[in-house]
């Protein structure tokens, strides 16, 4: 169970997450999350293996849990060439060493939720990444049905980019995912918004001249048959061997 304490004024405060929190944060993620994840992973977090990551404590907490975690963020350095967001980037040719921050995991315990502690959290990565000079973007996905989590990412002028079919396998069930991501030290959209616009409009106008020639061929018919227009790719540029959608407000 997530720890059930009611804080009263809460001081929040924020660090690193260190080796001592380790079944700590074993539990919240048992506890949050309908994944499961390995003990390497946990290991690689608490010391610092190729992940970096910050706590929320309570140090007006009465008791005796002051520095006890009720929140936590993860997140990993990635190379940008070669992400999956590579084609939501604008490249620089001289610079092959861009990089992205991927946030693996933001949780806070849900009697600590709306003090603010999430959007605190994902502000420490923004900085972080924000603080490397190559750093272009931090990105994350988000389950389908999380509404208060996708509330926050448009909240913090994250933009979501496209929607992922079947991205995620819980409990024999798959589930879409969105995904979001904040650009910084100058990274952007290898298109600007009035190409955006351009691509759209062409999208448009191409289902418009599907849809008459599928009439035409049936013209003949007393009543056309409209085919229901399926969900499909089309603002941003996409590789082929994803199965991705374009997210649309």
């Amino acid at each position: 169970m997530v720890n059930l304490y009611k804080p009263g004024c809460p001081s929040i405060f924020y660090r690193p997450i260190r080796p001592s929190d380790l079944e700590v944060i074993e539990k919240l993620h048992a506890d949050l999350f309908p994944i499961r994840y390995e003990s390497e992973f946990f290991l690689n977090v608490v010391h610092g293996r190729d992940i970096v990551s910050w706590g929320a404590v309570d140090r007006n907490r009465s008791d005796g849990h002051s520095d006890e975690l009720i929140g936590f963020v993860t997140a990993r350095l990635v190379m940008a060439k070669g992400s999956e967001v590579e084609d939501v980037l604008r490249f620089e040719m001289s610079e092959a060493n861009q990089t992205l921050v991927y946030v693996l995991t933001l949780g806070v315990v849900e009697s600590y939720r709306n003090f603010g502690i999430a959007t605190s959290l994902i502000k420490e990565v923004i900085k972080y990444a924000s603080n490397i000079t190559m750093c272009q973007a931090v990105y994350l996905h988000v389950i389908s049905y999380n509404n208060s989590a996708i509330h926050l990412y448009e909240k913090m002028s994250f933009q979501c980019v496209r929607r992922l079919h079947s991205f995620y396998f819980i409990n024999g069930q798959h589930y879409d995912s969105y995904l979001f991501i904040y650009y910084v030290n100058g990274g952007r959209s290898p298109c600007s918004p009035l190409e955006l616009a351009t691509i759209f409009m062409a999208y448009i106008r191409c289902g418009f001249k599907a849809v008459a020639s599928k009439l035409w061929k049936k013209k003949d018919r007393k009543v056309p048959v409209w085919m229901k227009c399926k969900e499909s790719s089309g603002l941003l540029p996409t590789t082929q061997n994803k199965r991705i959608l374009t997210c649309h407000d």
